[in-house]
């Protein structure tokens, strides 16, 4: 289904190889240049995601208010959502557009030719650093590791400014998710051809390095116009209950 994707960027790749002279450096260009595409759609998904953490108190109380009564309380976020402007497909649209292009460059960067190598820093971007350790010991696999950690760590770093983010009852929970996901990339790096390391690793850094000076920013401008909004603006929820019958009771 995603071939064209995955024979377009493998075509893009060795066009970028052709010209720099190296697989490794090649996968790292490759990378940003995607990241780079995609930055309005994840500016659109953080600008969504902002809006939906200022209305979640707001809309806690609509769902509390309307337990009994499902189809008012869709109807009254319904109204929440259009008096902000928020559109709850439209924060998952950009991930799925972007899940398709991350899963061809994953698979490009996992069919690099056998001799590909990233200048003299690591000797096979082919084989994975488990295949570099049984073929030369510690010794050569030692760069490998230096990438493995690296993607260990950002992978960590994300998902811990994401919880200084958060709300601090959350923010336990997701350090604590956050170790064991870093855990978890850490074998995962180990396991897999250096070219798709050095893919994760780039895109992990870009990501760092976007949320640092890109994404907080969008966060903090969309919290504040959405809490401006609300404040100049009420937002008004109707209080009032649909009551329930008693039921009446057949006579033996």
């Amino acid at each position: 289904m995603w071939d064209w994707i995955i024979n377009l960027l493998t075509s893009i790749l060795s066009g970028i190889q052709g010209f720099c002279g190296d697989w490794g450096l090649a996968v790292i260009i490759l990378t940003v240049i995607i990241r780079l595409l995609l930055v309005p759609l994840t500016n659109k998904q953080t600008a969504s995601m902002a809006r939906m953490q200022v209305v979640q108190p707001k809309l806690k109380e609509i769902q509390d208010r309307y337990a009994d009564d499902p189809v008012r309380q869709q109807e009254e976020m319904r109204k929440l959502y259009a008096e902000i402007k928020f559109n709850p497909l439209g924060g998952c649209l950009p991930i799925f557009l972007q899940m398709p292009i991350f899963f061809a460059l994953f698979t490009v960067a996992r069919n690099v030719p056998h001799d590909a190598h990233f200048y003299g820093i690591l000797s096979s971007i082919a084989s994975s650093p488990a295949e570099v350790f049984a073929s030369s010991g510690i010794t050569g696999v030692i760069p490998y590791l230096v990438f493995v950690i690296l993607f260990g760590v950002l992978t960590f770093i994300p998902m811990m400014m994401n919880a200084n983010n958060g709300a601090s009852e959350q923010k336990q929970q997701q350090m604590l998710m956050g170790g064991m996901m870093s855990l978890v990339m850490l074998w995962f790096g180990w396991t897999v051809p250096a070219a798709v390391l050095l893919y994760y690793v780039t895109s992990s850094l870009w990501q760092v390095i976007q949320q640092k000076l890109i994404t907080n920013k969008i966060l903090e401008s969309e919290k504040a116009k959405v809490s401006a909004q609300m404040e100049n603006k009420p937002i008004e929820v109707d209080v009032v209950r649909k009551e329930r019958k008693p039921r009446q009771h057949k006579k033996n």
